[in-house]
């Protein structure tokens, strides 16, 4: 009997290198002004300047940000000019993003009310 279990343990722990690969998908949304940048790619391409403006922040914070997110290929970017405009290529982190902020709402509807 405690080998079944042993076995069927074996079967339901995530290997530790795919639970490391997880955990830095995850990492994406630890921080706020990421999730931010997340949200507004979810809904169409941006450019850097726009973000910036968007954000309330200085362009190389941005920039920063946006490069942790192209290291993780979450992002795909394009140049126009001087233009440097960018959008999801994950859906998925779209998914995980929408779904997290339908779960806030659904905990507390009255004080978390999320733009679309």
């Amino acid at each position: 009997m405690v080998n079944d279990l042993l076995a069927e343990g074996e079967d339901a722990v995530l290997p530790l290198e795919d639970a490391r690969t997880i955990a830095r998908f995850f990492q994406v949304l630890a921080d706020p002004t990421r999730v931010r940048i997340v949200k507004a790619l979810a809904e169409g391409e941006w450019c850097v300047s726009d973000l910036t403006q968007a954000l309330g922040m200085d362009q190389p914070a941005v920039s920063h940000q946006l490069k942790y997110l192209r290291e993780l290929r979450l992002v795909d970017w394009t140049k126009q000019g001087r233009h440097v405009y960018y959008t999801l290529s994950d859906k998925h982190i779209h998914d995980i993003l929408l779904s997290s902020i339908e779960h806030l709402e659904c905990e507390n509807p009255a004080s978390h009310r999320l733009p679309g």
